[in-house]
């Protein structure tokens, strides 16, 4: 630094301004600053720079797995919003979902120096009922019921499913079927509950439930045993991968989509569009859920205060070809 201050005639103090993108150095002597940096090779040292400010401009993430199109797409919107104010992420995977584990996965993020925390929680943990997280770690929580202790950023579950009943019985449908995801998902239990709340609300009788892992697999699996349900003329899948695997199934079985059978999934994943039929479904907004978490990270970091309390963001509902009038008789 003081070569760059010599070389450019100014005091270490500008140089250091000029580094940190301070303002307060008028234009030419910055040119003449970042120009001797250039000449002299000079780059600022990171790290050495985080440890003295303890501003590590990191934000690191927690998640259970990376096999789920919900959890991949808020990690990459997480990723895009926390580059775009400067910030990088560090990745964490826990291969268990216990309470241990997520400690563990907090500790060794405090080794790694990050200045707040993203928990993608999406299941229930295996040995405890409650999240519990370490005592004054700047935190927001993606997918969970612990609103009442840290910042949770959610899609709207209950809404998103709401309006995709209503759909269908608006169609003339007597009841809805549906397709749920895994028992240990927080926003598989949200879609059923809401499934079950918006029949009851309408008067309707909820039949029975049946349960896939959220795979096109056991879409399909599944999809032959609804195939067999003569009085099943309308199916809310609580993903897009099972409803995928429900649609074929329904082609095997002669059950014609929407003629027979409507169909409508959820997530509104890239390819929904190109099922066939075209997939009515409920479209998450996956890059604000990411930016949300982000911000509310940031502000914990810039105001150093803690924050509680759960965001919604809001769904909608996209109408493709894959639903229709109830059949007659």
């Amino acid at each position: 630094m003081a070569d760059v201050a010599r070389v450019a005639g100014v005091s270490s103090q500008t140089v250091s301004r000029v580094a940190n993108g301070f303002p307060g150095v008028n234009e030419e002597t910055r040119e003449r600053v970042l120009a001797a940096m250039k000449e002299l090779g000079y780059r600022p040292n990171s790290a050495a720079r985080a440890l003295k400010r303890g501003d590590f401009r990191t934000i690191g993430v927690i998640t259970f797995t990376l096999a789920t199109t919900g959890n991949v797409r808020t990690l990459e919107a997480i990723a895009t919003s926390a580059a775009q104010e400067g910030y990088a992420v560090t990745l964490l995977p826990v291969a268990v979902p216990t309470q241990d584990e997520v400690r563990g996965a907090f500790s060794r993020l405090g080794e790694l120096a990050v200045d707040a925390v993203i928990v993608i929680m999406e299941v229930h943990l295996l040995d405890s009922a409650r999240l519990s997280l370490p005592p004054h770690v700047k935190v927001v929580v993606a997918d969970s019921d612990a609103g009442d202790r840290y910042a949770v950023v959610d899609t709207d579950q209950a809404g998103g499913t709401r309006d995709a009943v209503r759909h269908l019985l608006d169609l003339g449908h007597d009841t809805v079927w549906h397709l749920a995801g895994p028992s240990e998902s927080f926003a598989a239990q949200r879609r059923t509950d809401a499934w079950r709340t918006a029949l009851e609300e309408a008067g309707r009788t909820a039949p029975p439930l049946v349960r896939g892992d959220w795979s096109a697999e056991s879409g399909y699996r599944a999809g032959l045993e609804l195939a067999e349900q003569a009085e099943c003329s309308a199916v809310f899948a609580a993903n897009d991968q099972m409803a995928l695997g429900l649609l074929r199934a329904l082609n095997e079985r002669g059950r014609r989509v929407p003629d027979d059978v409507s169909v409508i999934g959820f997530d509104d994943i890239p390819e929904s569009g190109s099922f066939l039929p075209p997939l009515t479904t409920v479209h998450q907004d996956f890059a604000e859920v990411g930016r949300r978490c982000v911000q509310s990270a940031l502000r914990q970091v810039r105001e150093s205060e803690e924050e509680r309390g759960t965001t919604l963001v809001p769904t909608r509902l996209i109408l493709r070809a894959s639903t229709g009038p109830a059949p007659r008789g």
